[in-house]
């Protein structure tokens, strides 16, 4: 008689002990060493946790696609949020295989600066800041690539939000009312300039006071267009950045108050600064951080970018008109931390707490969902992840080698007033600004990051 060396639940049972005995990652052996040896994934994980058909035992099958007829059988696998969606609001998505190739899941230089952090990964200083061991800040790749605590799980969020040293995203966001019509439809430019944790581990100019320069830039509709903001990042996780922002019709840039990062930056929107790459606030403006699960979902952890559709957009289904949803690609991720934290340094703030889902292969995250004060779930910032790749089309990243790697879509609902913020990432959006992975970063700094530049950015 064959006796299996693991019964069917080994895998979930063993993640549920990881998080009671403070583990990394892994199943069947630690993930670091499989991820340091560029091995095959299924090194750490059993069959069930690599695949929905043999998760479901055939319920479900790879390229299957889930819908209210049949979302019961996978309850277990999604969050709250996107399970009420294809319950009640009509949301659908496909199934895709899940994905074992490490280099599909970074950018090409962020992955291999990863695997050089596996062999010397970074620490916490006194502070409470990332360093690496001889106490210097941080280079590129990921911090901690086995994270055991909740917060080496955030540091991996927080320092490098693109994961590469420039980031230009050309973006259009549409509001939809509870009814499918649209209240609003906003162009924006979301650039993003590290000035630390960068791919050559030298910081920008010389700055090692600083993490990262951010503008948003608004170009349509014309009651917004010319509105731009500026952040500057400090690398102490304990400072709010400095934030500035020009409105065309004041005509000057004025500095506005950082620690209120909790209100919508234009009429609509359901996201707040605070909401982007589930950490979008320095890292010790908020607390109690806390792994609370780890355990096998589904979510678009590396969903098809649609290159070929105009200006990359796919289509859309479900809700009122049919229009609320993006249509998106699912994948078994064979283990998710699920992180709990609170914004402990805003005393008013509306948020109580905030839990996000995050991928252990990549440490990146798919959704947050924010909670508000009564403990109730407000808004689910979901985001597709996935590597610009697509049958015969390319977009190469920052090493012009590989392709690029990036968010594809956002669909932030909120879950009190029914209203969802639906973005995309496109190819080009209006003013004529395009989406942007490799560019000469002095260039790039006096077009975007300084007071004068989203002054003139304005008048344009």
């Amino acid at each position: 008689m064959w006796i299996r060396k693991y019964d069917f639940n080994y895998g979930r049972r063993k993640l549920m002990e990881n998080v009671a005995y403070g583990m990394g990652a892994g199943a069947l052996m630690p993930l670091n060493k499989v991820f340091a040896a560029q091995g095959e994934l299924s090194k750490a994980y059993p069959d069930e946790l690599m695949s929905i058909d043999a998760y479901t035992k055939g319920k479900i099958k790879t390229g299957d696609t889930i819908s209210a007829d049949n979302v019961e059988i996978v309850k277990d696998l999604l969050d709250p949020c996107v399970y009420e969606q294809v319950k009640t609001m009509g949301r659908k998505f496909r199934i895709k295989k899940t994905c074992t190739d490490w280099t599909a899941m970074f950018p090409g230089e962020f992955y291999e600066a990863t695997l050089r952090s596996v062999k010397s990964p970074a620490k916490f200083d006194a502070d409470g800041n990332v360093v690496t061991q001889d106490g210097k800040t941080w280079g590129g790749g990921l911090p901690f690539p086995d994270p055991k605590t909740g917060d080496e799980v955030q540091a991996n969020l927080c320092l490098s939000w693109g994961r590469g040293d420039y980031n230009q995203y050309a973006v259009n966001d549409t509001v939809l009312n509870p009814d499918g019509s649209i209240g609003y439809s906003y162009d924006l430019v979301w650039v993003e300039l590290q000035a630390q944790a960068r791919m050559d581990g030298k910081p920008f100019k010389g700055r090692t006071d600083l993490l990262r320069f951010q503008t948003v830039a608004f170009t349509a509709s014309q009651d917004v267009a010319g509105s731009s903001f500026l952040s500057t990042w400090y690398y102490d996780q304990r400072k709010y950045p400095e934030l500035y922002g020009y409105l065309p019709q004041f005509k000057r840039v004025r500095q506005f108050p950082t620690n209120q990062r909790f209100e919508p930056l234009i009429p609509g929107v359901t996201w707040f600064l605070s909401d982007p790459w589930a950490a979008g606030d320095p890292m010790r403006t908020w607390g109690e951080y806390k792994i609370i699960a780890r355990k096998p979902m589904l979510g678009a952890f590396n969903t098809t970018m649609s290159l070929d559709k105009p200006n990359w957009v796919c289509g859309t289904h479900g809700g009122p008109k049919g229009t609320h949803f993006w249509d998106a690609d699912f994948e078994l991720a064979p283990e998710v931390v699920i992180l709990e934290s609170k914004p402990t340094g805003y005393p008013r703030a509306p948020v109580g707490r905030r839990l996000a889902y995050i991928d252990v292969r990549n440490n990146m995250y798919c959704g947050n969902i924010r909670f508000d004060r009564q403990d109730k779930p407000w808004v689910n910032f979901e985001t597709g992840f996935g590597q610009y790749k697509q049958g015969g089309k390319t977009v190469f990243g920052a090493d012009g080698k590989t392709p690029a790697w990036s968010w594809v879509y956002v669909m932030s609902y909120d879950m009190q007033t029914h209203r969802m913020s639906r973005a995309r990432h496109l190819e080009q959006c209006a003013g004529g600004h395009k989406s942007v992975f490799k560019a000469d970063n002095e260039e790039m700094y006096n077009k975007w990051f300084t007071q004068q530049a989203i002054q003139r950015l304005g008048q344009v």
